[in-house]
């Protein structure tokens, strides 16, 4: 068949779904990426999948352009005549699904996690929202659809407010990770002075003020603790961080900024204990490829990134929005090497059997051939 994945950056397509494409193409079919333009187009290029750039402003509340980026979509679909058409996040999944049903093809909505406009309490977020909620209880329903969302809490909150009927909505854990890439360093001696990794896009929602709070705490205390963020802000997303307040935070020693890491297994080996303290999440992949290193994860207690940690299992659990506490599970781990050991081997065994990409892929493509399959395709 011919599959289109509709994503809002190509960063998104390269870094979460290229193992997905890449699988669907050695499967036989005809995979089409689509996405705004950016720096990771050459690098798809490069990996021998099809990308053509969207008119499309992640931002933008301009009527007219949403509305022209709708017939552009709509256009394509039919001019590449396309069987599937696969959305990310919550606005190609929103026009993914506009376009795919008025195209007369099967699609599929992919929210990986809420969101901006579920998360923040700004004005903007809190009007949009009930918009589109609203969308989401049209589009995403039907025979030719699947909602697929990656935590037990976005399935209920979607079912509670009537967005697809229960069959509609299927559960797949994130988008995976290669456990043969993402391994347990060699030995378990810890850095000096301790290192302590957060690697996400430079949102305030991940809750990196929270981590450079909790980094000032354990400083206060003269803890030998080094705090690390890996990452850009998003300049797409209205929660972006300023590069000015990142500059500000290293140049004060509170946190070593990377900035953009391209080599993530090497970044995770470096880290004694990796946290993602965020408000929500789908499923966050830097937690799952921290898991399969071995790393003892601390993280917040909600949507998406329970998930991932069972508390005083494969990690600790924090309240959201606590900075104290996440500088206590810290100094926790950072004073009881053993717990720390003994966290970072069950988050590896547990991302093996459940997280890898293999698991996901499988699910995904599974979900292709049920829907074309119902449309008395061969498949």
């Amino acid at each position: 068949m011919k599959i289109i994945f509709f994503a809002n950056t190509d960063w998104y397509l390269y870094n979460f779904r290229r193992s997905l494409a890449l699988a669907a193409k050695a499967a036989g079919h005809d995979v089409l990426l689509v996405s705004p333009p950016g720096p990771y187009t050459e690098k798809l290029a490069g990996s021998g999948l099809k990308w053509i750039p969207a008119p499309m402003q992640r931002r933008s509340l301009n009527p007219l352009r949403e509305l022209i980026l709708l017939a552009w979509l709509l256009r394509l679909i039919r001019s590449e005549s396309a069987d599937l058409v696969h959305g990310f996040t919550i606005k190609c999944a929103v026009y993914g699904a506009v376009t795919a049903r008025l195209a007369g093809v099967a699609r599929v909505s992919a929210v990986a996690g809420m969101g901006y406009l579920f998360i923040s309490r700004d004005l903007r977020a809190l009007l949009l929202r009930p918009l589109v909620q609203a969308a989401m209880r049209v589009v995403f329903g039907g025979p030719r659809s699947c909602l697929i969302v990656q935590n037990p809490d976005d399935v209920t909150f979607f079912e509670a407010l009537g967005v697809a009927s229960a069959t509609r909505v299927r559960l797949i854990a994130g988008s995976g990770v290669d456990c043969a890439r993402f391994r347990p360093r060699a030995t378990d001696q810890r850095s000096e002075p301790l290192r302590v990794v957060l690697a996400a896009r430079m949102l305030w929602d991940k809750g990196i003020s929270e981590y450079v709070e909790a980094g000032t705490l354990l400083r206060a205390e003269n803890r030998a603790v080094t705090f690390v963020l890996a990452g850009e802000p998003d300049p797409g997303n209205p929660a972006a961080i300023p590069e000015s307040a990142l500059r500000d935070w290293q140049a004060r020693g509170i946190v070593e900024w990377l900035g953009h890491v391209d080599d993530m297994p090497a970044l995770l080996a470096g880290a004694d204990i990796v946290v993602l303290p965020s408000y929500r999440e789908g499923l966050p992949k830097s937690l799952i490829e921290a898991a399969a290193c071995g790393r003892p994860l601390v993280t917040s207690d909600v949507p998406g990134c329970r998930h991932v940690v069972r508390d005083g299992v494969d990690g600790l659990l924090v309240p959201p929005r606590d900075a104290p506490a996440l500088a206590r599970a810290i100094a926790r781990l950072q004073d009881d090497p053993c717990l720390a050991r003994k966290l970072g081997r069950a988050a590896r065994a547990r991302a093996s059997n459940e997280f890898d990409e293999r698991i996901v892929i499988e699910k995904t493509i599974a979900i292709y051939d049920e829907l074309m399959t119902a449309r008395g395709a061969v498949v």
